[in-house]
């Protein structure tokens, strides 16, 4: 696991390239290279996981006409390491890297859905001279761009692209609109105007100056028919231990981020059967109610594990301009990642994580309010929704909007919730909090000087995945999570947080052949009568102990209530003055105000996540507008004054 970045095109240098890689150096503190051709530099940073002594980057076939920088692990790189040595290609190194160059020069572009792994790669063909870029299948690994047309420039990270001098520093009015309605950034827009993410499953190529870009993976999940429960059970304890199994490979320690929730449980127990040793696991307490370090326990002492914690600090965000720094989002749900990659980090370089279980079983407390419903939809017409229900939803709004009352939102959106049916893509966004279908929403959150008249909706990103013929609304809400939320969200949060660390994370959940076995799951059969993940827990049942089974899911993140009364209201109050606010002229004050002086109350959940969101973007703009992207300051302190 590393970082890489480089420049295509007539106006890159070496002394662009190495800033370059001195802003991503926490991905890779073990090592670091540049490979410079004409009209081509390459740079990486290494964290050794696999061939610590012949394993740097960049790395060539053996003429050197091939040259890759790459980021990610190939779980499959023996299997077609053989078949390459097989059809006469020489290795000079026992790395997995380098079937990259060999696979390439060998298959060309049909070599990449032989890959079996996380990765993000360049590629430099000097024959050709283009270059390649590649994302993995289901976007475990970052790769962003920036094309000026003539020039590309890529990286793992934003920052990196950033200190090239000639890519304006510009904020994306769209993504941010985005970002406060979902609390991420569906799609391959980014807080950055002109810098792009590499879309999942997707590959660029820059050749002659031009780019273009291509999908290369269809998640297909295969039609087995209607089969029993216990077909079903067989496949999952299959394929989730293969992915354990096959994840566990590497020449340096491997631990598990353990909860004693059923995903990371299962983790620990599939990591006892096939490692060598006691599993080495890592938990973190909030202390707040939800705390679960009492059930990691549960899980540790019965696996017999060599257990960690650690107990987070009561003023959390003393780090999180270093967090913002790293994640290139001022994300609420992230703080608590961090600090467990730090703290991880002192033992291990990898662990496995046990996200993508939700969104493969149903898993979300969300789900369990499309289920009973879902049926609903079908039966009520459109026309309907369009002349009775969404107007009685824009009245409800108004009238509750005006009346001033905060901690009414919630109820209210409960109701429009209900509105919504017949509408199960508008249902599904008012569960995710998306407020933007109440055009006086803008009016409580943007500055009148924001161009707000200029902003597409949110639900326009989503409408592709709600026209399909899939007849179940739950089938749609997890296909579209899988492919927006758990991508540009999740895995997002977990690679920046871990490689801010020199951690690698890796997600067994998210193997191919058990993802393409999972989506071919009837969902009537991953939940019944309202019983998230019913399936899996059958599937556990006699792998796991009864607690794991019949524990409660709490989401790994902060209490907003709690927060808010610990350390959100004091810090956002001093960082979000009345006139730095008005400066920057993004968000209304008088609606941030109303929120900070109303008394702590739990049924605000959404607007303390606003306010975290509001006071994090105003440390965003001072950091990445206004600020030396060379030289970020970390001190709280120093957003707390004005400047």
């Amino acid at each position: 696991m590393c970082g890489i970045c480089g420049i295509a095109g007539p106006a890159g240098t070496r002394g662009i390239v190495e800033r370059m890689n001195d802003a991503i150096a926490h991905r890779g503190p073990d090592g670091c290279g540049i490979y410079e051709g004409d009209g081509i530099l390459l740079g990486h940073r290494r964290l050794s996981i696999i061939d610590l002594t012949t394993g740097d980057q960049p790395m060539a076939n053996e003429d050197g006409t091939i040259q890759v920088v790459f980021n990610g692990e190939i779980y499959n790189f023996q299997e077609l390491r053989c078949d390459l040595e097989q059809r006469g290609h020489r290795f000079a190194t026992k790395s997995d890297t380098e079937v990259l160059v060999h696979g390439y020069e060998e298959y060309g572009l049909s070599f990449l859905p032989k890959l079996d792994g996380i990765f993000a790669c360049a590629l430099w063909d000097n024959r050709r001279r283009r270059l390649l870029l590649v994302r993995d299948y289901f976007g475990v690994k970052p790769l962003h761009y920036h094309f000026d047309g003539r020039n590309l420039r890529f990286a793992s990270e934003i920052k990196a692209i950033l200190q090239d001098h000639a890519v304006p520093r510009r904020p994306d009015n769209q993504s941010l609109h985005y970002f406060l309605n979902l609390r991420y950034i569906p799609g391959e827009g980014t807080l950055f105007a002109g810098i792009k993410r590499l879309l999942a499953g997707h590959y660029l190529l820059y050749d002659g100056g031009c780019i273009s870009i291509q999908k290369y993976y269809h998640l297909q999940p295969v039609n087995r028919g209607k089969q029993d429960d216990a077909f079903y059970i067989d496949g999952i304890r299959h394929y989730l231990k293969e992915a354990v199994r096959k994840q566990k490979i590497s020449d340096v320690p491997v631990g598990v981020y353990l909860s004693g929730g059923l995903d990371s449980s299962a983790l620990v127990a599939y990591m006892s059967e096939v490692a060598d040793g006691p599993v080495r696991t890592f938990s973190m307490g909030f202390s707040e109610p939800t705390d679960e370090l009492d059930d990691a326990r549960v899980i540790s002492d019965h696996f017999r594990t060599d257990h960690h914690e650690i107990c987070l600090s009561p003023d959390p965000l003393q780090q999180f301009p270093e967090v913002i720094w790293h994640a290139e989002e001022p994300k609420e749900n992230i703080l608590q990642g961090f600090l467990l990659s730090r703290f991880a980090s002192q033992h291990v370089k990898v662990c496995l994580g046990g996200l993508g279980g939700d969104e493969l079983f149903a898993g979300y407390e969300l789900h369990r309010y499309i289920y009973p419903l879902r049926g609903l939809h079908r039966y009520i017409p459109p026309f309907l929704v369009r002349k009775l229900l969404a107007p009685m939803s824009r009245g409800l709004f108004a009238i509750q909007n005006a009346s001033g009352a905060l901690c009414l939102d919630e109820y209210r959106r409960g109701l429009q919730m209900l509105l919504s049916l017949g509408d199960p893509e508008r249902y599904y966004l008012i569960l995710r909090n998306t407020w933007d279908y109440d055009l006086g929403a803008y009016g409580n959150v943007y500055h009148s000087r924001f161009p707000r008249q200029d902003l597409t909706k949110t639900h326009t990103f989503f409408d592709g995945y709600f026209s399909t013929p899939t007849p179940d609304v739950l089938d749609r809400v997890l296909w579209a999570e899988f492919h927006t939320k758990m991508q540009e969200d999740f895995l997002m949060n977990e690679d920046r947080t871990s490689m801010a660390n020199g951690l690698e994370v890796r997600v067994p959940f998210l193997d191919r052949d058990l993802v393409r076995f999972a989506m071919s799951i009837p969902v009537d059969v991953k939940m019944k009568n309202g019983e998230l993940k019913h399936l899996f827990r059958q599937a556990m049942a006699g792998v796991l102990p009864r607690h794991a089974l019949e524990k409660k899911k709490w989401g790994f993140s902060f209490n907003p209530y709690y927060q808010f009364q610990k350390d959100l209201k004091t810090v956002a109050e001093s960082i979000l003055t009345r006139q730095r606010v008005e400066d920057r002229g993004v968000f209304n004050y008088d609606y941030l105000k109303r929120i900070m002086d109303h008394p702590p109350h739990p049924r605000l959940r959404w607007h303390y996540f606003f306010l975290w969101l509001a006071m994090g973007l105003e440390i965003w703009f001072q950091m990445f507008m206004d600020g030396d992207v060379s030289n970020p300051v970390f001190e709280l302190a120093y957003y707390q004054q004005y400047q």
